[in-house]
């Protein structure tokens, strides 16, 4: 075939490799996905070959041994992953191919980018500033908690809070802590404690886990209904090194949850020190006071002594009886006060026992046994009842009870029951079934 003259260019396959890759450089500056890595290929040279699938299609992608270099994440063969990349050309071979420049476990990287932006537009509009967060109550009597409730959180929890604080009461608001519907769940339990206002502090948390795990805690509805609580919110998600946006619009962030109970929860321990540290001064001050004066009044009976005023000397002494006596007083007035709220103190710790609470578990438990039983018994006899009926009525439809009525069941050689005398032959045995045995017959 022969090809007129014309205006039209003639290309070279290199050229026309490089205009393309032009195209596709500024038709995909930069472009995110998801894919399954296959044919991964590290050379010495730093750079990694691979090539990137999902069921349908697969395209092959290099990243630079520059872009690759900061990566915490090894890729491997069957890795899902998301890349930010953008198109090119490897001139050479006309292959088109992506040239990957951020690289993350499937689902991290778009949760990164996700969490930064909403974090960006919350901290713009105040939601983290300092001058809207909430100081903890000086004085804390009743802790709720929002957390699962079979969780490892609020085992650790109450564990402090029994050790540091047995006095407080600790109200739990039980909620999904992973999953689409656990941020719902998660508001509903602050609006809830809002309301009842029960609670003088909430603590909102879980354990530890992956982004994808703790995602709920980054929901931008959670990050609102908390900054909206009239009750001051401790947040204590994962560990130390897990952040969320609870945290940051959180009153208050602790590392682990076990740190949140310490935060707001007392030391009985060193209330009890303080105590006792106070009386001790206490003493040490009455003792001082009374040397002093006994060195007073020993000075006053020596100038006595030296002047012999014994008139002068018996008002002295008078006067010094009646001071010695109203200082006694004082301090043992003071003495009995401290002793006194000490004694009130005691009962009230003694009312807030853990034993009272377990008495009152172990008699609902044993009535929930009795209940168990009887429950368990009625089933039993029902069954047996309707097990009776059931072997009734199949006694009333069994071919047994036909024969003991009087009638028979008569049986050719092979075993088949004779409906018709065209069912037996002349000459042939019969088994005619009884009752209480078997006959047999033969056919004349």
């Amino acid at each position: 075939m022969a090809f007129t003259q014309s205006t039209q260019p003639v290309y070279t396959v290199s050229r026309l490799n490089k205009e393309i890759r032009h195209v596709l450089e500024q038709g995909f500056s930069s472009l995110i996905l998801n894919g399954e890595i296959s044919n991964f290929i590290a050379p010495a040279s730093g750079h990694w070959y691979f090539t990137l699938k999902d069921d349908r299609a697969q395209v092959k992608a290099a990243m630079w041994r520059g872009n690759n270099r900061g990566q915490t994440f090894r890729p491997s063969n069957g890795a899902q992953v998301t890349v930010r990349a953008r198109v090119s050309l490897y001139e050479p071979r006309g292959d088109y191919q992506l040239i990957v420049e951020h690289m993350a476990p499937a689902g991290e990287g778009l949760l990164k980018q996700e969490f930064d932006a909403l974090k960006m537009r919350l901290a713009a509009e105040g939601l983290f500033s300092s001058a809207h967060k909430k100081p903890l109550p000086t004085n804390i009597n009743r802790v709720g908690v929002i957390t699962s409730a079979t969780g490892a959180a609020i085992r650790d929890i109450l564990t402090v809070l029994k050790r540091r604080a047995p006095q407080l009461e600790v109200v739990i608001y039980p909620a999904m802590v992973q999953g689409a519907d656990a941020h719902s769940q998660l508001i509903e339990k602050i609006n809830i404690a809002n309301q009842r206002n029960e609670v003088d502090v909430l603590i909102l948390g879980r354990g530890g886990g992956s982004l994808e795990d703790l995602w709920c805690f980054n929901h931008e509805q959670l990050a609102r209904a908390i900054f909206e609580s009239r009750l001051p919110i401790v947040s204590a998600v994962g560990h130390e090194v897990d952040t969320t946006i609870s945290d940051y619009v959180a009153d208050i962030r602790a590392a682990t949850p076990s740190a949140a109970a310490e935060l707001v929860s007392p030391n009985t321990e060193e209330l009890h020190n303080k105590v006792t540290q106070l009386v001790r001064h206490l003493n040490h001050a009455f003792k001082h006071a009374l040397a002093v004066k006994r060195s007073t009044a020993t000075q006053f009976e020596h100038r006595l002594q030296l002047c012999h005023p014994r008139n002068q000397l018996n008002q002295q002494a008078q006067k010094l009886d009646e001071l010695s006596l109203a200082l006694h007083s004082a301090m043992s007035g003071k003495i009995q006060r401290y002793e006194r709220v000490l004694a009130n103190l005691t009962p009230r710790l003694m009312q807030r026992s853990p034993e009272k609470q377990l008495a009152k578990s172990e008699h609902q438990l044993t009535q929930l046994h009795a209940r168990l039983t009887q429950a368990m018994q009625q089933q039993l006899s029902s069954s047996r009842n309707q097990l009776s009926l059931q072997a009734s009525r199949l006694d009333s439809v069994s071919p047994l009870s036909v024969l003991a009525r009087g009638y028979s069941i008569t049986k050719n050689q092979q075993g088949g029951v004779v409906k018709s005398v065209n069912d037996v032959s002349v000459g042939e045995l019969i088994t005619t079934e009884l009752a209480d045995g078997q006959l047999q017959s033969k056919v004349f």
